[in-house]
This record gives C-alpha cells, sequence and structure tokens, in this order.
C-alpha cells in the first residue's frame, strides 16, 4: 500500500511540474513580445521621432536602471573613456573636492597648487555650468567625469557664489593632481602615533608604510589607522596595505559569484608591521577598500576597530565592452571577509539616493549582538550583516540639544554659512599665531556677517550653542594658519571614536591588550545601559 501511494504522488506532481515549465516557457515568450510591441509603438506612434539607435539604447538603460543596483552603469564611448581614465589612474582635472549639498553640485575643498586655487575658486561655491552644459539635476560623479579629463585639455566651470549676482566663469587647464592619501602623520598624548588614510589611490600602500615606520622611528606604543570617511578605490591597495600588518598567506578577502569559482586573495611575504598595536577608525563612510583592509585586520585579530559600522559596499563590478564602444559596468559578485562576512548591506535604492531604515548611528551593543555572529581567528565573535561593525560602538556625535538645534538652522543657508565661514576664517588667519584662542568678539561678528547674510538666527539659540561656532571658528582658522595636523590636535575634545580609541591603547601594551580592554569596556557599557 505505501509503495502504490508514493507512485500516484509522482503521477499527480508530474504534469504540475511540466505545467512550471510550459508557464515559465509562456512568460518569457510574452515578455518578449510585450518588449517587442513598445519598441514598435514608440518607434512609430510616439509624437516625437525616436531614431532606432536611441531607441534601443533608451530600452538598454531602461534595463539597467530597472536593476535598481547604483553601481550597474550602461556607459557611452564618452563616458566609458571618461571612466577608464579615472580606473587607470591616468587622468588629470583641476584640483578641488566637490559634493552635493541641498541639491547642487558644491566646492568643499581646494586644493593648494592646483588650476582651482590659482583661479581663486572658494570653498561654498557651486558649479552651474561645465562647458556648455547645465549641472541641474546632476549627481557627483556626473560632474566630476566631466572635469576630469587629459593633461594639458581645458575645461571650462561657471560657479554661482553667494552674494555675486553674475556667473563667475573660469577656463581652467587639465593638470595632474596628486591628492595625498595620508595627508600628515602626527604623535598624539606622546605615545600614540595617528594617520587618517583618506583614499586608497596608487600611493597609499607606500604612505602608510612611511608614516608607520617614522612614528614607529620616533618610538609610538601603537598606531591608529582613521578610515573615517574613506570611500575606498584602488583594489589592489586594499591588498598591499593589509599586507603591511599581516602574516603570509594570510586570506585578505574573497570573491564570490553565480559563474566561478570562489577567489581568494591572501599575502605573499613577511609583514612589515607584524607586532605594532593597531586600532582602526570606521564610519559610516568608510567603504569599500577601507572596508576590505578593517575587515581583514579585524579577522585575523590584527586590529581593534573602533567607532560605527560603515557603509557596506561589499559588492564588485565587472566591465563588459559593448558593440559601437559602449561598455556595461555590472555587479557580478560579492566580497566576502577572511571570517566569511559579507560586507554588503542590503538597502533601498530611491530616485538615485541611497535611503536608510535604521540608520548605523543608533547602533547599540545590543542591537550589534542582532548581527550574524562570525569568529575571528582568536575566536572573538565579529558581527556580519553589511558593513564592519567595530569592537567598540561610540557614537560620532558629541554634539548638545542646543548645538544640534543651531546645525538645523543653518541647513536653509547650507551655502551662505560655509562662504562666510570660509572668508572671515581667512581674514582672522592673516593675523593669528599657532596658539591663538577663540575671542568672543569672534563669535558676535560670525553672528553678525551671517544675518547680513541673510541666514535667519535666533539670537538667544546661537548664543547657547557658543561651543559648536568656536568649533567651526578654531577649525578653519586652524587649517589656514598651521595645517591639518595641527586642526586635528585642537579637534581632539569633540572626537569621541578617536579619544576611545587612544583611552584603550595607552592602557594596553600589546594587540591582545587591546581586545581585552576592550571586552571590559562592553561589559561596562552593558552594565550601565538604561
Amino acid at each position: 500500500m505505501p509503495r502504490r501511494r508514493s507512485a500516484l504522488l509522482a503521477a499527480v506532481l508530474l504534469p504540475v511540474i511540466a505545467g512550471g515549465f510550459l508557464y515559465q516557457n509562456r512568460a518569457t515568450t510574452d515578455g518578449a513580445r510585450v518588449l517587442d510591441q513598445v519598441l514598435q509603438l514608440v518607434s512609430t506612434r510616439f509624437v516625437d521621432t525616436v531614431s532606432q539607435g536611441a531607441l534601443y539604447e533608451k530600452a538598454a538603460r531602461g534595463l539597467v536602471k530597472e536593476l535598481n543596483d547604483p553601481y550597474s552603469e550602461l556607459f557611452t564611448p564618452k563616458e566609458l573613456a571618461s571612466f577608464s581614465q579615472q580606473t587607470n589612474g591616468k587622468y588629470a582635472g583641476i584640483g578641488m573636492q566637490i559634493e552635493e549639498q541641498q541639491g547642487a553640485i558644491t566646492i568643499s575643498r581646494v586644493f593648494p597648487h592646483t588650476p582651482a586655487e590659482a583661479a581663486g575658486v572658494r570653498e561654498g561655491d557651486r558649479i552651474a555650468f561645465v562647458d556648455t552644459l547645465s549641472t541641474r539635476g546632476w549627481k557627483t560623479q556626473q560632474v566630476s567625469d566631466y572635469l576630469i579629463g587629459v593633461p594639458g585639455t581645458k575645461v571650462t566651470v561657471k560657479f554661482q557664489r553667494p552674494g555675486v549676482s553674475d556667473l563667475i566663469t573660469s577656463t581652467f587647464t587639465r593638470q595632474v593632481i596628486h591628492i595625498p592619501a595620508v595627508p600628515y602623520a602626527i604623535v598624539l598624548d606622546d605615545k600614540i602615533g595617528y594617520l587618517p588614510v583618506q583614499r586608497f589611490n596608487e600611493t597609499a600602500t607606500e604612505e602608510v608604510q612611511d608614516a608607520v615606520a617614522r612614528l614607529s622611528r620616533e618610538g609610538v606604543k601603537g598606531i591608529i589607522l582613521d578610515m573615517r570617511g574613506n570611500p575606498g578605490g584602488i583594489l589592489d591597495q586594499s591588498t598591499a596595505m593589509s599586507n603591511l600588518f599581516l602574516k603570509s598567506g594570510q586570506e585578505i578577502v574573497s570573491v564570490r559569484s553565480r559563474t566561478s569559482d570562489t577567489q581568494r586573495f591572501t599575502t605573499s611575504g613577511d609583514a612589515v608591521f607584524p607586532s605594532v598595536p593597531l586600532a582602526v577608525l570606521t564610519d559610516e563612510g568608510t567603504a569599500s577598500a577601507s572596508e576590505i583592509v578593517a575587515g581583514a585586520l579585524q579577522d585575523h585579530d590584527r586590529a581593534l576597530v573602533v567607532g560605527s559600522t560603515s557603509f557596506g559596499k561589499g559588492l564588485v563590478q565587472t566591465l563588459f565592452p559593448l558593440d559601437g564602444g559602449y561598455a556595461l559596468k555590472i555587479t557580478t559578485a560579492k566580497w566576502y571577509t577572511p571570517s566569511g562576512r559579507s560586507i554588503q548591506r542590503e538597502r533601498k535604492f530611491v530616485n538615485g539616493k541611497f535611503v536608510e531604515t535604521t540608520p548605523d548611528s543608533l547602533e547599540t551593543e545590543a542591537k550589534k549582538k542582532a548581527r550574524p555572529a562570525y569568529r575571528s581567528d582568536a575566536g572573538r565573535i565579529v558581527y556580519g550583516g553589511g558593513g564592519i561593525t567595530p569592537d567598540i560602538l561610540v557614537r560620532d556625535d558629541t554634539l548638545t540639544t542646543a548645538e544640534q538645534t543651531l546645525g538645523k538652522a543653518f541647513a536653509p543657508k547650507q551655502q551662505d554659512v560655509y562662504v562666510t565661514l570660509a572668508d572671515y576664517a581667512l581674514e582672522l588667519s592673516r593675523g593669528a599665531k599657532k596658539d591663538f584662542k577663540v575671542q568672543p568678539q569672534w563669535r558676535d561678528e560670525f553672528y553678525r556677517r551671517l544675518v547680513a547674510k541673510g541666514v535667519t538666527l535666533d539670537k538667544a539659540q546661537y548664543a547657547a550653542a557658543g561651543r559648536y561656532v568656536d568649533r567651526l571658528l578654531e577649525q578653519r582658522v586652524a587649517r589656514l594658519v598651521a595645517g591639518d595636523s595641527t586642526a586635528k590636535r585642537r579637534d581632539l575634545p569633540f572626537d569621541a571614536p578617536l579619544r576611545k580609541a587612544l583611552e584603550v591603547m595607552e592602557k594596553g601594551q600589546s594587540q591582545r591588550d587591546l581586545f581585552t580592554i576592550a571586552a571590559a569596556t562592553r561589559l561596562s557599557d552593558k552594565t550601565i545601559a538604561p
């Protein structure tokens, strides 16, 4: 009886399975027919004429867009040339850093000894046109693509500046711009070496090696690598940098895809710095190559990670050449840390922007433990589920309620605040000494200038956030008077993650000590948590 029942079940299932195949085939056929019909109707009935070539390109772009993957792109021949220049490192620019602020592409930094500095470009200027093209609605990457080009070629940019009615037009001759990966390296608290690693360019590993070697000669007892805000860069540099600190043969990262066997990237040769105690600072701006380094060092118990959870960019893109000089950059694989963690964070991508449902700035030790758990080489628990989760979580938000309120008041007039601060700080820097102190009259004058610019501020609200205003003025003036390293020293009281890393490293003598202290810190935090 049981055998007969099994046979009957099999007889019943076969038609269902066959029907499923028929349904799939019919769906595929119907989909292809719908696409053909849409193309035909648009080609013959749409109110404006669309050429056959443009029609197919739009269809292809629509398909890529509907993947809802911010890293997949269809490149035209011109876009491909620009992309290749950037990835190969053979490109030139005009020497300024740009970012999107309130829907406009804004200059956030002008680098010294560059065409931008020579032309008088200011931080806070907005790019309105590149050559004859309006940048309205453009993303930062699009503008960057047009500004970058072959050394010696020219590009014309029109800027909008607060308080200036007409656009400011400047024509630049592109030149090779080298922005250091490690702008400075300093000793903090007479014991700990600190170096910000801001990007993974072609010299990043060399710069880190030189900086750590110099700090070691100065007798530091530990090194802090600050990778906060580091968006990544060249993959080879992330593996080479990991190689500075890890033993030979240790895995750095693996790549898994649908169509090929897992690729594993490992270290080769002895570590240059095998035992110096390390801490790595991360935040939500730590992405891609910087996450690979942080993840490898954490999984192999080679560095203590402090700060907030990283961005979570663990995808691999492959570039496929197409007919007519086009190319498709499409996501084909994922990165995994040595312990097997995926660093990719799944997030919504709406209207060209990431939408976070639960910001990591709100993450706690309790919430962290809800993530998938893995084990480091020494058996420590490390967490997956997107991004690199620090061993010690420290929020970077050190602003009081009054200071946050003032920051929100600044937001609608952010560009005016930015430019007013830059101009006033430049005036102050001309007569300031390296050991200057922010004066109360500076704060009053800054308020007066902001109001004159049309920034609506409540005087009592402004006064309540005096510490925040003083910090803005101090940082800007310090950078102009004595450079970034001095500005960083002055900012230490406001930098909670860095202070925590320093506190732990000053107590420990070895890498193992740092992990022991971190475990005790987490236990203490749990005890006092409400």
